[in-house]
């Protein structure tokens, strides 16, 4: 019996039995509508994940993989969320695991407290006011090995460190940090991933089957297959924005979103450009079939509090027809959803947008429109930062019905930046920010 088997079923006795275990336990908020006028998108009901500690979560999947949690409980499940068939039922994903930022001599570093977490898909269930844990898949190579959060390659991703920035930590060519996730007819699932970017393709019981990357990406070392099938464009991603939504059309192709604009052909362009781009990748072809243009609003239209350009991101996209999609403009605080529609006449895969020489580039455009490039039209449905109740940093949005929406928050697993994110004694200050799932009705629909 394989220690992974074994921990699954571990995670499911403990869910049949109702057994107390803090692996599933879970802290019960009222699931009560906050009030609206008569025609606004409204909050109709809410409900958080409890203390779970994290080694306990990560050893009952994975045993031994986490030795000192200092103190984190799960969380960061809010990556993303995708409807698991039953009412109240999702697929979640983690992110990387719990990382922070510490200034070191002018320098940040990226903090990994606890680098043996395993990035794991899980599923939950909304039941009332309580976010209750099903099942919990560890994402793990083709040998069963777990991934883990870990940078993958030096000089491109940033140096990994221990919990305080005082000690280097190794690179994993392996690492994930997963974000967006959909699930197949045949019961596999597709993750998206900040570092490459790179889309995954998972088997149900968590081993990854391929790794989809840019070519020219090289990496190399890794335990499963990777395959360099993206435009090489996408090598200029800014660090740690990624791919971080992901959507699957009802023809079965999927839509990636790169989370901000590229850095091309530098960062400067990249922080004050308003243009990223949307991919879709046939699960038939498993090659990219289109690319689009996506143009932000304004920062300070999506978030009136806010006017650093850089801070806008798309982490949520989600498919409401044969080719429509609901995306998700935000910044840590507010978020919008817009309508857009995905139409061969906007397709710029493979044009000069797509070749890093070309002067000026895609993300340096003003007006990318008036310079002939065909941006994706969009509409849009719902301002979030306006209907009370809605928390900060939705990076999951999930279509219930025609007129509600699921959404989840990314709490980072209680981590905050700084030296003051962990006491003398190495145990996490927690923020306090919890893990929760809020319905959100629209009045007209989708």
């Amino acid at each position: 019996m394989s220690p992974y088997a074994a921990g699954r079923r571990s995670v499911h006795r403990s869910v049949a039995a109702g057994v107390p275990l803090a692996l599933l336990a879970a802290l019960t908020v009222a699931g009560t509508a906050v009030g609206a006028p008569s025609g606004e998108a409204r909050v109709t009901g809410s409900a958080t994940l409890g203390d779970i500690p994290l080694g306990t979560f990560s050893n009952a999947l994975l045993p031994g993989t986490v030795g000192d949690d200092r103190g984190v409980d799960l969380g960061g499940i809010g990556s993303d969320i995708y409807p698991a068939g039953r009412k109240g039922e999702f697929w979640t994903v983690t992110d990387r695991g719990p990382n922070g930022q510490i200034k070191v001599a002018g320098e940040k570093r990226r903090t990994f407290p606890v680098p043996g977490f395993d990035p794991a898909i899980v599923k939950i269930r909304v039941s009332g006011g309580t976010v209750k844990v099903l099942d919990a898949i560890p994402i793990t190579t083709s040998s069963g090995k777990p991934v883990t959060g870990l940078s993958n390659q030096k000089g491109r991703d940033e140096a990994p460190y221990s919990y305080n920035a005082s000690t280097p930590l190794s690179y994993n060519p392996n690492g994930l940090d997963t974000e967006g996730i959909v699930r197949a007819e045949d019961g596999s699932f597709w993750l998206v991933d900040e570092y490459g970017p790179s889309l995954i393709h998972v088997s149900a019981r968590g081993k990854i089957l391929t790794r989809y990357v840019p070519k020219g990406l090289g990496l190399t070392g890794a335990d499963y297959r990777v395959v360099e099938a993206l435009p090489a464009v996408l090598l200029h991603r800014k660090i740690n924005r990624g791919f971080e939504g992901l959507a699957q059309l009802p023809g079965g192709d999927l839509v990636m979103a790169v989370q901000s604009p590229l850095s091309l052909p530098d960062t400067d362009a990249g922080e004050a450009s308003l243009t990223t781009r949307l991919l879709r990748f046939s699960t038939k072809k498993r090659a990219v079939t289109a690319e689009y243009a996506y143009r932000f609003d304004p920062v300070n239209v999506v978030d009136p509090s806010e006017d650093d350009t850089s801070e806008l991101k798309i982490s949520s996209v989600v498919a409401v027809g044969r080719d429509r999609l609901l995306v998700e403009e935000r910044t840590d605080k507010a978020a919008r959803l817009q309508v857009v529609k995905l139409t061969r006449g906007a397709d710029i895969l493979g044009d000069e947008w797509d070749d890093d020489t070309t002067s000026p580039s895609l993300e340096q455009l003003d007006d990318p429109a008036a310079s002939g490039v065909p941006v994706l039209r969009k509409r849009l449905l719902v301002d979030l930062g306006t209907v009370k109740g809605v928390p900060g940093k939705i990076e999951g949005v999930a279509r219930v019905d025609h007129d509600t929406l699921a959404l989840i928050n990314d709490n980072d697993f209680g981590m905050t930046d700084g030296p003051g994110a962990f006491d003398a004694q190495g145990r996490l200050v927690d923020s306090g920010i919890e893990t929760t799932v809020t319905y959100v009705r629209l009045p007209r629909g989708i």
